[in-house]
């Protein structure tokens, strides 16, 4: 007997000695599902056909499945793999009746930068969970894998010319999970990994800001020379002296060690929360904006990002900064430089349009409501009004703009590990809300209504559940009232 889950998802309707059946449940919708007369017995979907058209979009694909098998025509290894992600969730859907019913789907991205953050500077995790959700990726869609590798309570990736960043800089975290590092090998093992799942790890190293590990590791590379104190959250005011030629030649140094590590085209720079209190009372830092007739501390900011992302042109890379380096005027970002629009909730579309004004690629991923660490109910630092479900994400999310600039090159999501995240966390403040996201970002017939939308989710659950995804509540109004998100 077929149980409840399948009887809900199909329709089975005797007629003319064929089995019409509805259209099955894909996630992130596809362009186009077909049903065609007939079926294909699960044992035939290995037989399976690749063709290349050139005249199907990057990372687009056509799936016909046939009595006898099944094809795919695509462009690129991108669509090819994405067709048989969309064929993996088919065949669970129905592995009880043992036969898939003939499709032909058509399909191709919304958006070309569809990328998901995870914050492994605050908490380290394992290799295998990092693999855990890069698989979690390729099957919703998600091409870019932003690696978020340095932070004031950890520097995790092995830096061969500064073994200090590792042997001092990784471990100055002291709470559950906030210890350990990324070797070469690893990052090659996690970069091949991804690749064969259509992903682009795309690496941050975070200046000026949030570099108080790294100031423990080699002090001299702050403005006065000290050891900072690194504060269980948030920031302070140390950060990378853009004053002193050592901190511009050390950082360049860092920076041709993870172009020589990773072969994505962008490599990200950070560039928020970085407070300019140190700067303002140091001699080699107002020393640099008298020499350059810089007009203050943030010109300094932009001149310092500056030299960083021509060093990356250089070598044929693009930089990505926050929105901060954009919400005033100063000194001239190079043509290579890209914004990630994220902080909404104190600046709102400032960054997004100013970014867009100045020429520059931008891609969208606000705090409302792409920051999937803000649980649905307060918890620790997340109070009332840093909450929100995935309803909250399909309505209102200021980052899906339909229609938008041509400068506007895509989304993301984030997982920032703030106040202790550790890896049992995570699964619950993804799923199900993740599902919004990489809708929006794929998706480009999303007209259902949201009540269908989260029907079709609940009807994915046991499939994500089988690849072990542990789901969290979706919605504020099933959080029950002592729930816990340790």
């Amino acid at each position: 007997m077929m149980n409840s889950f399948l009887t809900v998802v199909f329709l089975l309707i005797y007629c003319n000695n064929i089995f019409a059946i509805a259209p099955p449940i894909i996630l992130p919708t596809p362009q186009k599902c077909e049903v065609l007369t007939g079926k294909c017995p699960l044992s035939q979907i290995k037989n399976l056909k690749r063709f290349h058209d050139a005249t199907i979009p990057a990372e687009g694909y056509r799936l016909k499945i046939e009595k006898k098998g099944v094809n795919i025509w695509c462009s690129d290894e991108s669509g090819y793999i994405y067709a048989k992600q969309t064929l993996k969730m088919l065949a669970f859907q129905y592995a009880t009746i043992g036969y898939i019913p003939c499709l032909s789907i058509v399909d191709a991205p919304r958006v070309k930068w569809r990328s998901f953050m995870m914050d492994s500077g605050r908490q380290y995790q394992q290799v295998s969970t990092i693999k855990k959700y890069i698989d979690m990726m390729s099957i919703l869609k998600f091409n870019r894998f932003h690696w978020h590798l340095t932070e004031g309570l950890g520097w995790r990736l092995e830096i061969k010319t500064y073994p200090k960043l590792t042997s001092i800089g990784a471990y100055v975290g002291k709470e559950k999970e906030q210890q350990g590092y990324y070797s070469h090998e690893d990052v090659q093992e996690i970069i091949t990994y991804a690749k064969e799942r259509a992903i682009t790890v795309v690496p941050e190293i975070d200046i000026p800001g949030h570099a108080e590990a790294a100031l423990n590791a080699y002090p001299y590379l702050g403005c006065f020379g000290e050891v900072p104190l690194v504060p269980k959250e948030g920031f302070t005011q140390h950060i990378f002296c853009a004053g002193k030629p050592e901190t511009i030649n050390f950082l360049k140094n860092v920076i041709d060690e993870v172009c020589d590590l990773f072969p994505s085209e962008y490599i990200h720079l950070g560039g928020d929360e970085a407070p300019k209190g140190n700067w303002d009372k140091c001699s080699d830092c107002q020393g640099r904006i008298k020499e350059l007739g810089l007009k203050d501390s943030h010109d300094l900011q932009l001149w310092f990002s500056a030299e960083m992302a021509k060093h990356l042109k250089a070598k044929g890379r693009k930089a990505i900064f926050w929105g901060d380096v954009v919400y005033t005027n100063g000194y001239q970002l190079p043509d290579n430089t890209v914004i990630h629009w994220w902080n909404w909730r104190g600046h709102q579309d400032l960054a997004y349009h100013n970014a867009i004004k100045d020429g520059h690629p931008v891609i969208a991923g606000t705090n409302n409501y792409s920051y999937l660490n803000f649980p649905l109910s307060p918890w620790r630092g997340y109070h009332a009004d840093r909450t929100f479900d995935i309803e909250d994400i399909y309505r209102s999310n200021p980052s899906n703009i339909k229609g938008g600039d041509a400068l506007l090159i895509g989304m993301s999501a984030s997982l920032w590990t703030d106040y202790n995240v550790t890896e049992s966390m995570i699964d619950r403040r993804l799923f199900p809300r993740i599902f919004a996201l990489a809708q929006q970002m794929w998706s480009q017939t999303n007209d259902m209504s949201f009540e269908q939308f989260y029907g079709n989710v609940k009807m994915l659950k046991p499939f994500f559940e089988k690849l072990n995804y542990k789901f969290g509540p979706g919605l504020k109004s099933e959080v029950p009232s002592n729930y816990s998100w340790e």
